[in-house]
Formats: C-alpha cells, sequence, structure tokens
C-alpha cells in the first residue's frame, strides 16, 4: 500500500504543493495541521527515493515547511496511514491543474498569446512581489545582460551575477572588459552582508527594464540578418554590397565582416581535426572546380583543405584539377557556396566551433 502510494504521489506532490490545499484533507487525526500532514507525506517521499521538486512553490511556503520539518517527531504507523488515505484522495480526485503564477501562466500561453500582451504581462510581473525577478532575469541570453552589466556600478554588478546561475555569471563576465570584469569579481567579495530586501529590489528594477523593451519584429539584429544574406551571395555581389556599406558606415561595415563566414575564413577559422569529418559531407567535385579555378586567401583554404585530408585523395584531387582547366566564376562559387553551406551548418548543429577571430 505504502508503494502504491508513492509512485502515484511521486508526481503529483508538487501540484497539490502548489494549491497550497493541505488544509482541505480530512483532518485525520484530528490533531494534525495541513503544514504537519504536508511534511509527512514528503518525508515519506524522500524515504522512498522520490524528489518532489518544492522549488516551484513560493519561497515562503518552502521555508514553512522546512520549519515544520524541523519541529516534527516520531510519527505512528496509524497517523502515517490515515494521512496517506488523505492524499490519495486529494491525488486522484484533481482532473486538472493550471499554474501558480502569472510567470507559469506565460510559459503555458507562449505563443498563444500575442507578444504584445505578453509584453504587458510581463512588465506586471516584473513590478509585483509574486514575480521572479531572477528566473527571468537568468532567463535573458548572456549578451544582453552583459549590456547592463556594463552600466551598473561595480557593486550592482556583483549581485546580479551573483544571483545568475553559474554557467550564465561565467558566460556574461568572459563577454566584459578585463579592468571591469576584475572589478566585477572583487566586488563579489562585498555581497556577503547585502539584505535580501536589496537583493530583490535589484532584481526586479533589473527585470522590469528588460521587460519595457517591445517585442521585436526579428529574432537576430541587423549585423546578423546583413551577414546572413551576404553569405549566401556570390562573392563578387557580396564585395559590392561590403565596399557600399563602409562608405556608408565605416563600423557597421566592419561589423558585418566580423559576422561573416565565406569560404576564405575556412583556413582561419575552421580547426584542422574537423576537415575529415567535413570532407565526408561534401562533395568531391567540388574541391576539384575550386583547387582548379581560385587564388589567394581562397586558394589558401582549398590548400588547407586538402592538407587535412587522406594524401592519396588530395593528390588525385589536384591531378584532376589541372585537367579541369578554368570555370566561369558562378560555378566556381556555387561550388565554394556548397562546402560553406556544409560547414555552417555543422557549426550550428554542434558537430565543430569555428576559432575566434577577434584578435584578428
Amino acid at each position: 500500500r505504502r508503494y502504491d502510494f508513492v509512485c502515484r504521489l511521486k508526481d503529483a506532490i508538487t501540484d497539490l504543493a502548489k494549491q497550497t490545499s493541505f488544509e482541505d484533507a480530512t483532518p485525520v487525526p484530528p490533531k494534525l495541521s495541513g503544514r504537519m500532514k504536508a511534511a509527512i507525506v514528503i518525508r515519506l517521499l524522500l524515504e522512498d527515493g522520490a524528489s518532489p521538486t518544492l522549488h516551484q512553490i513560493p519561497e515562503a511556503m518552502q521555508a514553512e515547511l522546512a520549519r515544520q520539518f524541523a519541529r516534527m517527531r516520531a510519527v505512528d504507523y496509524d497517523t502515517i496511514s490515515a494521512v496517506v488515505d488523505d492524499f490519495a484522495r486529494a491525488t486522484e480526485t484533481v482532473g486538472l491543474t493550471f499554474p501558480h503564477d502569472l510567470e507559469g501562466a506565460l510559459t503555458s500561453l507562449d505563443g498563444v498569446i500575442s507578444p504584445a500582451a505578453a509584453s504587458r504581462l510581463r512588465r506586471e510581473l516584473g513590478n509585483s512581489e509574486l514575480g521572479t525577478p531572477w528566473e527571468r532575469v537568468n532567463a535573458v541570453e548572456a549578451e544582453k545582460l552583459a549590456e547592463f552589466v556594463r552600466r551598473e556600478s561595480p557593486e550592482i554588478a556583483a549581485v546580479i551575477l551573483s544571483k545568475l546561475k553559474t554557467a550564465k555569471a561565467a558566460e556574461v563576465l568572459g563577454l566584459l572588459p578585463g579592468e571591469m570584469a576584475r572589478r566585477i569579481t572583487y566586488s563579489i567579495s562585498l555581497t556577503g552582508a547585502i539584505a535580501p530586501d536589496t537583493v530583490h529590489q535589484i532584481g526586479l528594477s533589473l527585470a522590469t527594464e528588460l521587460n519595457t523593451e517591445p517585442p521585436r519584429a526579428f529574432s537576430d539584429g541587423p549585423i546578423g540578418r546583413v551577414g546572413e544574406i551576404l553569405n549566401a551571395a556570390s562573392t563578387s555581389v557580396r564585395d559590392s554590397v561590403l565596399e557600399g556599406l563602409e562608405s556608408e558606415d565605416e563600423a557597421f561595415a566592419e561589423a558585418v565582416r566580423k559576422s561573416l563566414f565565406t569560404f576564405s575564413d575556412i583556413a582561419r577559422r575552421v580547426s584542422a581535426r574537423d576537415i575529415p569529418r567535413i570532407q565526408r559531407e561534401i562533395d568531391q567535385d567540388d574541391l576539384v572546380i575550386i583547387k582548379s579555378n581560385v587564388s589567394g586567401a581562397n586558394e589558401i583554404s582549398i590548400d588547407f583543405i586538402l592538407a587535412g585530408i587522406s594524401q592519396r585523395l588530395a593528390e588525385m584531387i589536384r591531378d584532376t584539377a589541372k585537367e579541369r582547366g578554368k570555370l566561369g566564376e558562378a560555378e566556381v562559387d556555387a561550388a565554394m557556396q556548397r562546402i560553406v553551406s556544409v560547414i555552417r551548418t555543422m557549426e550550428k548543429e554542434g558537430d565543430l566551433m569555428f576559432a575566434n577571430t577577434d584578435k584578428d
């Protein structure tokens, strides 16, 4: 009977806790409060190896349950049996549950309500004591958080990094200038005496600022969009557009150049150890076309590829390229673009990583 109870309540205990309906169960025996019965159920689950996700319920309720745990002593089998019956009946009568707070509701309704409505509700959430501002902050991408951290004092930035998940905090720190990162890291050592209310207010302020940003029509910025377009363009079109951009906005043109990945970038940004896997995904004839028709940086990249594959195959490609002769620019561009497309797909899927060229 006890095993059956654990199996049925293992997943349902969190929903019951969210409803905070411990007092709704039949008080058997009468001397037990709702918190006491909840403590008994959770203790029973923990003994049987279950892990109820109580972190999803309000922190105040978690604290009350912990205090109740500390006050509890031995419980007889008859009491346990009575509490098990109460909660088993309560579980069987639950047909549908809803999110406990507005954040959970917005998560459930993602893609159902409009971005404008979601943004308005998130602004409301950011100013609400019922909200979870640090969860909202942790969900923001590292690049955007780094922008906010740069504008704050080292002390405030130290609080923000301290409340982020470890991996996210490390990522944000890596995006900051060295001297600023050192000042913030030192300031973390001074955060021990900060009051919880102060930390909460910092989280609310940051979440509110994040929530006031209007919904964007595009998921990425203009630099990324222009870079994607030029990556797919022919060499002549790409060079012409970049030349025009430089005359209009040199800084924007430089940023776009850094976002590009073209055939000439292969030798600089692809690791030699990844070349054999890339070679298995591309057409050998494309290597022949490129080898017989390119020069300069593109020739460096094709030679880099050939150096990383079987030397017997590389020699065959070189010999075939000599016989192939010169082809039109469009055909050569198409061959290079096919190889670049394979490499970019592998990078997006995590099969390889581009080298960082920011120091170039």
